[in-house]
Order: structure tokens, then C-alpha cells, then sequence
């Protein structure tokens, strides 16, 4: 019986005990991820959760969620993606849920180029070849990703519009989703109050006087 009560406690806890970072990529997840490691957190496998890339397109979600099991917080794909975290919310109602964000638009669409130009076109804007021959993940995750999640065309993978009303799109409707949710936080790591804004709302004491800055290469 003791055993069994248990049980039910740790079930109870591996659904409420979970923080969700569905800022998208290049806004600052990367610090965040450390940050939370630094509090205590044990982060999901950033790899796993990318490779279920596939799973994501074709909606099925229960990879995503079985994986939500295997750690207590997650950041970056898949759990970015949009409307993923409809479907986290519901599954984990008491979960915590950060939308990080940066100063505008313009300043997370540069960061996403530069970033992957870096990685995938030795500097340059990447084209789809440079795309599908990167072996990031498994070959063509990339082009994969960018065709899933952006309204982009073949000749034009960072179309500055469509990246940019996906920018915009996803933070609203992430704001309209949980504007009566307590348990939803959004923050600018360009604040310098942000960290102390992150601990507090995750009932944290703070273990550093900010957000490490990480990446400074694709900024």
C-alpha cells in the first residue's frame, strides 16, 4: 500500500515538476538551458528531442511527450515548435512555461543567419544545398526543419518576411494562449533583471547574478 502511494506521488510529481522553454532558438535558450542546470534541473537531451523533428510534422506527439518523462525541463525543438505547448499545457497542467524573446523581430531574424551561416555556408546567407549537405542531426534536418516550420520557398530559405511573421506569430499566439495562466513567464535575457525574474517565478533561489552569456558567436 505504502508502495503504492508512493507510486501515485511520483507520478503526481513527474507531471507538475516540469519547466518548458518555448522561446524559439536565438533567444537565448542556450543560457537558459544553463541556468536551469545550474538550479537543480535535469535538462532533456537536446538531440532526442530534435530527432523527433519527423514526429512533430506528421503531429503525432506521443514521442514528444514520452520524452517529457525522461528529464524536468526542455528547451529548443521540439518543444519550441508551434503550438507544441498546447499540447504540453494540457498534458502537464501545473508545468511551468518560459517565452524568451528578444528586443524585436529584425534582431532574431539577423541572429538566425548569422548563426547558420557560421555553421552551414562558411559565413554566407545558406541556400537549400548548403542545407540539405549539412549533417547536422542526420543529413537534411535542417532544410527539413526550415520547410516545416517557415513559409519559405526553394530559392529563398531565410525569406526575411516569412521568418520574420513567424517570429511574431509564435510569441503571440504563445501570449494570447497563456495570458490568464500564472504559470507562464516571459522574459528578454537583455534585461538584466530577467534571471532574478526566472528564479522567483520558478521558486528558485538564484545560484549566479545572471544568465550566463553563451553562444555570443551567432548573437
Amino acid at each position: 500500500m505504502v508502495r503504492f502511494i508512493l507510486g501515485k506521488l511520483r507520478y503526481k510529481l513527474l507531471r507538475e515538476q516540469k519547466v518548458f522553454c518555448i522561446g524559439l532558438n536565438k533567444t537565448g535558450t542556450t543560457s537558459i538551458e544553463k541556468s536551469l542546470r545550474r538550479l537543480g534541473y535535469r535538462m532533456g537531451n537536446q538531440a532526442e528531442g530534435e530527432h523527433l523533428l519527423k514526429s512533430y510534422i506528421s503531429r503525432d506527439y506521443k514521442p514528444i511527450l514520452r520524452l517529457c518523462y525522461k528529464a524536468d525541463a526542455f528547451q529548443d525543438a521540439p518543444f519550441s515548435f508551434p503550438f507544441t505547448y498546447i499540447i504540453l499545457h494540457e498534458h502537464f497542467p501545473e508545468a511551468k512555461f518560459i517565452l524568451s524573446i528578444r528586443d524585436n523581430a529584425d534582431q532574431w531574424y539577423d541572429s538566425v543567419v548569422r548563426y547558420h551561416g557560421k555553421l552551414f555556408a562558411n559565413g554566407k546567407v545558406p541556400t537549400k544545398e548548403d542545407l540539405m549537405k549539412s549533417q547536422y542531426r542526420y543529413p537534411g534536418f535542417i532544410w527539413e526543419a526550415q520547410k516545416a516550420l517557415y513559409n519559405i520557398t526553394d530559392n529563398d530559405p531565410y525569406d526575411k518576411s516569412a521568418l520574420i511573421d513567424y517570429y511574431n506569430r509564435h510569441n503571440a499566439d504563445v501570449r494570447d494562449y497563456f495570458k490568464f495562466n500564472s504559470n507562464f513567464l516571459e522574459i528578454n535575457l537583455s534585461d538584466g533583471e530577467a534571471y532574478g525574474k526566472m528564479c522567483k517565478f520558478l521558486g528558485k533561489e538564484p545560484q549566479e547574478n545572471g544568465f550566463p552569456w553563451l553562444n555570443k558567436s551567432g548573437q
